[in-house]
Protein backbone atom coordinates (compact mmCIF):
# COMPACT_ATOMS: atom_id res chain seq x y z
CA UNK A 1 0.00 0.00 0.00
CA UNK A 2 1.57 3.55 -0.94
CA UNK A 3 1.81 6.19 1.51
CA UNK A 4 -0.71 8.24 0.10
CA UNK A 5 -3.35 5.55 0.18
CA UNK A 6 -2.50 4.95 3.97
CA UNK A 7 -2.10 8.53 5.14
CA UNK A 8 -5.40 8.99 2.90
CA UNK A 9 -7.01 6.15 5.01
CA UNK A 10 -5.87 7.22 8.45
CA UNK A 11 -7.34 10.61 7.45
CA UNK A 12 -10.84 9.19 6.56
CA UNK A 13 -10.78 7.12 9.11
CA UNK A 14 -9.98 9.45 12.02
CA UNK A 15 -11.71 11.53 10.60
CA UNK A 16 -15.28 9.21 11.05
CA UNK A 17 -13.94 8.11 14.06
CA UNK A 18 -13.76 11.40 15.97
CA UNK A 19 -17.55 12.74 15.34
CA UNK A 20 -18.94 12.09 18.61
CA UNK A 21 -22.32 11.06 17.14
CA UNK A 22 -20.54 8.26 15.55
CA UNK A 23 -19.39 6.78 19.32
CA UNK A 24 -23.40 6.54 19.82
CA UNK A 25 -24.25 4.83 16.40
CA UNK A 26 -24.59 1.76 18.04
CA UNK A 27 -27.35 0.37 19.93
CA UNK A 28 -26.85 -0.84 23.33
CA UNK A 29 -28.17 -4.63 21.87
CA UNK A 30 -25.24 -4.79 19.73
CA UNK A 31 -23.15 -3.60 22.10
CA UNK A 32 -23.83 -6.38 24.57
CA UNK A 33 -23.94 -9.69 21.86
CA UNK A 34 -22.07 -12.13 21.38
CA UNK A 35 -21.76 -15.17 18.86
CA UNK A 36 -19.52 -17.45 17.84
CA UNK A 37 -16.86 -16.45 15.60
CA UNK A 38 -17.03 -18.34 12.31
CA UNK A 39 -18.59 -21.79 13.78
CA UNK A 40 -15.23 -21.56 16.42
CA UNK A 41 -17.57 -21.67 19.48
CA UNK A 42 -15.24 -18.42 20.38
CA UNK A 43 -17.55 -15.34 21.86
CA UNK A 44 -16.76 -12.33 20.34
CA UNK A 45 -15.96 -9.54 22.44
CA UNK A 46 -17.74 -5.95 21.29
CA UNK A 47 -15.76 -3.26 20.29
CA UNK A 48 -16.41 0.35 21.39
CA UNK A 49 -18.37 2.19 18.56
CA UNK A 50 -16.19 4.61 17.66
CA UNK A 51 -13.69 1.70 16.66
CA UNK A 52 -16.09 -0.15 14.68
CA UNK A 53 -16.99 3.24 12.90
CA UNK A 54 -13.27 3.75 11.76
CA UNK A 55 -12.90 0.48 11.22
CA UNK A 56 -15.75 -0.08 8.93
CA UNK A 57 -14.02 2.34 6.64
CA UNK A 58 -11.62 0.43 6.09
CA UNK A 59 -14.17 -2.27 4.72
CA UNK A 60 -14.34 -4.48 7.98
CA UNK A 61 -17.61 -5.36 9.39
CA UNK A 62 -18.58 -4.47 12.27
CA UNK A 63 -17.81 -6.75 15.48
CA UNK A 64 -14.84 -8.47 13.66
CA UNK A 65 -13.25 -9.15 16.96
CA UNK A 66 -9.42 -10.77 16.39
CA UNK A 67 -9.74 -8.54 12.92
CA UNK A 68 -10.09 -5.53 14.70
CA UNK A 69 -7.20 -6.10 16.62
CA UNK A 70 -5.01 -6.86 13.44
CA UNK A 71 -5.72 -4.21 11.85
CA UNK A 72 -4.78 -1.38 14.86
CA UNK A 73 -1.35 -3.48 15.25
CA UNK A 74 -1.12 -3.69 11.66
CA UNK A 75 -1.93 0.59 11.69
CA UNK A 76 0.66 0.58 14.59
CA UNK A 77 3.12 -1.20 13.24
CA UNK A 78 3.51 0.67 10.12
CA UNK A 79 3.72 3.58 11.46
CA UNK A 80 6.39 2.38 13.51
CA UNK A 81 8.22 1.16 10.79
CA UNK A 82 7.84 4.60 8.73
CA UNK A 83 9.48 6.22 11.86
CA UNK A 84 12.28 3.85 12.06
CA UNK A 85 13.12 3.95 8.38
CA UNK A 86 13.08 7.25 7.87
CA UNK A 87 16.40 8.63 9.66
CA UNK A 88 15.15 12.95 9.49
CA UNK A 89 12.00 11.77 10.53
CA UNK A 90 13.81 10.03 13.58
CA UNK A 91 16.02 12.54 14.02
CA UNK A 92 13.51 15.32 14.51
CA UNK A 93 11.37 13.14 17.06
CA UNK A 94 14.69 12.59 19.03
CA UNK A 95 15.56 16.18 19.32
CA UNK A 96 12.02 17.20 19.93
CA UNK A 97 11.97 14.62 22.79
CA UNK A 98 15.32 15.89 23.96
CA UNK A 99 13.54 19.64 24.07
CA UNK A 100 10.86 18.21 25.90
CA UNK A 101 13.02 16.34 29.06
CA UNK A 102 15.23 19.57 28.78
CA UNK A 103 12.19 21.94 29.33
CA UNK A 104 10.69 19.07 32.08
CA UNK A 105 13.85 18.57 33.42
CA UNK A 106 14.20 22.64 33.86
CA UNK A 107 10.78 23.46 35.40
CA UNK A 108 11.70 20.61 38.37
CA UNK A 109 14.48 22.36 39.18
CA UNK A 110 12.70 25.92 38.89
CA UNK A 111 9.95 24.33 41.01
CA UNK A 112 12.31 23.13 43.70
CA UNK A 113 13.75 26.18 43.68
CA UNK A 114 10.50 27.74 44.71
CA UNK A 115 9.44 25.43 47.06
CA UNK A 116 12.44 26.47 48.69
CA UNK A 117 12.05 29.95 48.73
CA UNK A 118 8.72 29.31 50.39
CA UNK A 119 10.33 27.00 52.89
CA UNK A 120 12.68 29.87 53.49
CA UNK A 121 10.31 32.12 54.37
CA UNK A 122 8.14 30.38 56.60
CA UNK A 123 11.12 29.40 59.12
CA UNK A 124 11.81 33.51 58.69
CA UNK A 125 8.16 33.98 59.98
CA UNK A 126 8.23 31.66 62.60
CA UNK A 127 11.63 32.63 63.90
CA UNK A 128 10.50 36.16 64.13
Amino acid sequence: MSKKKLKKLLRKALKNGAAPESATACGDSERGSASSDGGAGLPKTPAPAATRDWLNTLGLPRGAGASEQFVIGALVGAGAAYVLADEKLRGRIMKSVMRLYTGLAGSVEEFKEQIADLKAEIEAEQSA
